[in-house]
């Protein structure tokens, strides 16, 4: 387990004590960045190792959210228990929970106790409403933050009520919390280091201003005018041309072309100079006012070629264009796989050699395949060293 030289979270130590997405994804992202992170589990490990696919008993997902973290286990239910996650936040920088506001308190571990036994200790605390007002002690999970920060009303179909604004496929209030909490660990021990004074902190996220933090400039717009934002399927409503438009082999291609200059040779591309030269489509608002109108040039002109074609031909003009990927196409495509993006890594717990995606930032010197120290390991697998090397236990 060694640590690939100067990345940049190298010696920061984390106790992470989350469960299923938010805490955890927050806790990868500070692993893949260099630090160590022990990740606390009840003695029947997390409940997410029981999601998604199993290969040779074991959790496919996991490979990915437990990689480069150490596993503990610690029955929090018991005294013992308590104590060694005391005793781990005492020598930590940072302690990463995603529990239901007050759980912490009321197992006697609240911020106040472990600023005690380390007054220099941050302290994230992930949730779904946040840490105070009238909505603390609800429970949530994602699909709840994505209801009320504003999202499952966008991806809404316009005009159609009978079917539920779906998911948009992952658990993004989940990982946009996850995001959040890692950014704001790392610049709180940034402001902690070097200052033998500073005291730690505790910082607070929630899985609803996550995503209400998405909603661009939606909230002024509906301050100044009462303007609510309505619905767009696959367009967009503050850029034109931009929408995904099927093909003649049944494929999907995303178009963007949202400059002036962009918009110029994509209609000259399809052969429609009228729209290129037309007065009302002069600027960015001019075609939002016409998007339906350019959306079915454009989509007549695709359906005339295969995707895979028609992507071509944007490209050799140099429109912005791509299409839909599955995830063979990632995992096929030369550039996910020239950049490292996705990464075969032999994981010795599943048994078999993985694909992994790479870390989402790059450092020069550092292969993307460097940062992914290990895969996630079985529950309690880092039990003997935690507890002898690291509180010193015989």
């Amino acid at each position: 387990m060694t640590t690939p030289r100067n990345l940049p979270l190298e010696g920061l130590k984390v106790v992470e004590l989350g469960h299923y997405i938010a805490g955890p994804f927050a806790t990868r992202l500070l692993a893949d960045l260099g630090a160590e992170v022990i990740k606390v589990e009840p003695p029947e490990g997390d409940p997410i190792r029981g999601w998604g696919s199993r290969h040779n008993g074991h959790p496919v997902w996991f490979s990915i959210h437990g990689r480069n973290k150490l596993s503990v286990t610690l029955d929090l239910k018991k005294p013992e228990g308590r104590e060694r996650l005391r005793k781990l936040c005492a020598r930590a920088d940072a302690l990463v929970e995603n529990f239901r506001p007050g759980y912490l308190e009321r197992i006697g571990l609240g911020p106040e106790v472990l600023h005690q036994a380390n007054p220099r200790l941050i302290i994230a605390r992930v949730s779904g409403y946040g840490q105070d007002g009238p909505y603390r002690d609800k429970p949530a999970f994602g699909a709840i933050g994505e209801a009320m920060g504003g999202l499952r009303h966008l991806t809404a179909t316009p005009g159609v009520t009978e079917h539920a604004p779906p998911r948009c496929g992952v658990s993004i209030s989940d990982d946009l919390a996850g995001m959040y909490a890692a950014l704001a660990v790392a610049s709180a021990c940034w402001g902690v280091k070097g200052d033998p004074a500073a005291k730690g902190r505790v910082i607070d996220v929630d899985l609803v201003s996550s995503v209400f933090s998405l909603m661009e400039g939606m909230l002024p717009e509906y301050g100044l005018t009462g303007a609510i934002r309505q619905p767009a399927g696959s367009a967009i409503l503050t850029a034109a041309p931009t929408n995904t438009y099927l093909c003649a082999d049944g494929k999907w291609l995303c178009v963007a072309g949202n400059s002036d200059l962009i918009y110029h040779r994509l209609m000259t591309l399809i052969g429609r100079e009228d729209l290129r030269d037309d007065p009302r489509m002069a600027d960015n608002r001019g075609r939002c006012a016409n998007a339906k109108e350019l959306d079915a040039a454009i989509g007549a002109w695709t359906r005339t070629l295969p995707a895979a074609e028609a992507q071509e031909r944007l490209e050799a003009v140099d429109v912005p264009c791509s299409r839909l990927y599955d995830m063979r196409d990632c995992a096929e495509d030369p550039h996910f796989r020239a950049r490292q993006t996705v990464m075969e890594v032999a994981d010795p717990v599943v048994g078999e050699t993985l694909l992994h995606p790479a870390a989402p930032f790059r450092f020069d010197g550092i292969a993307p395949r460097e940062m992914v120290r290990w895969t996630g390991p079985e529950v309690g697998a880092h039990n003997d060293h935690v507890f002898r090397e690291l509180l010193g236990e015989g």
